[in-house]
């Protein structure tokens, strides 16, 4: 599913975030990677839906190559990837059901399709009561919420999460922790996660990578 060998990153050539980065994320797998604030973690995942182009290596998604990767190719890869982000990055002029349907209107889905899902997904995360209200009419647990349902729209195979619950309550958290774990239990989705606080307990299998000085470590 990813799969990355000697893998460099910069913003700066004369500074590297990542360095020899060497790692494989199987299909369905849920992991977690962890590292002090400017460890380079956001980096890596900017560079898993190539936000961030390579230094040096090869970085393959899905059985697309990274490295030089065609806007055409790149722009299919991005239909298999779903993004939750920290700071959840919703159109506050749209409704939470427009904002739900983006990635699909993105894809070409056709509108009333669009409409039954984002309602399906409303469902899902137990914002239907919600329906036809606006982002900033919502609590930060929630707008995260709709975040992870956006996430899901368009069935993908990847979701990458930033820091999905760093400014979220205990049980705001703990609800999309466990909307996680669905998506990873019950569809299959690979889940590749950064975040400063590993659940306890958290009840399916998973691995996790620390980074530190620019290298990749699995933490055993």
């Amino acid at each position: 599913m990813i799969e990355a060998k000697n893998i460099y990153l910069a913003y700066d050539e004369n500074k590297f975030i990542i360095k020899k980065g060497t790692f494989s994320i199987k299909n369905k797998e849920f992991i977690f990677i962890g590292g002090n604030s400017g460890s380079g973690k956001s980096t890596l995942l900017k560079s898993f839906y190539g936000e961030i182009p390579l230094k040096h290596g090869n970085l393959t998604i899905d059985n697309h190559k990274l490295n030089n990767i065609s806007s055409k190719n790149l722009k299919t890869l991005r239909k298999d990837i779903g993004i939750i982000f920290q700071d959840y990055k919703l159109i506050k002029e749209w409704t939470i059901e427009e904002n739900i349907m983006l990635p699909l209107k993105i894809n070409g889905y056709a509108h009333d399709v669009s409409v039954v899902q984002a309602e399906k997904l409303l469902a899902h995360v137990k914002l239907s009561h919600r329906k036809g209200y606006y982002p900033n009419e919502l609590s930060g647990g929630e707008q995260q919420r709709v975040a992870v349902a956006r996430a899901l729209a368009h069935n993908p195979k990847i979701i990458i999460a930033d820091e999905p619950t760093g400014n979220l309550d205990d049980y705001s958290a703990d609800v999309v922790w466990n909307l996680l774990k669905g998506a990873n239990e019950q569809l299959g989705i690979t889940v590749v996660v950064v975040t400063h606080r590993v659940p306890k307990n958290f009840g399916i299998r998973s691995r996790q990578f620390k980074i530190q000085d620019g290298i990749i470590y699995e933490v055993s």
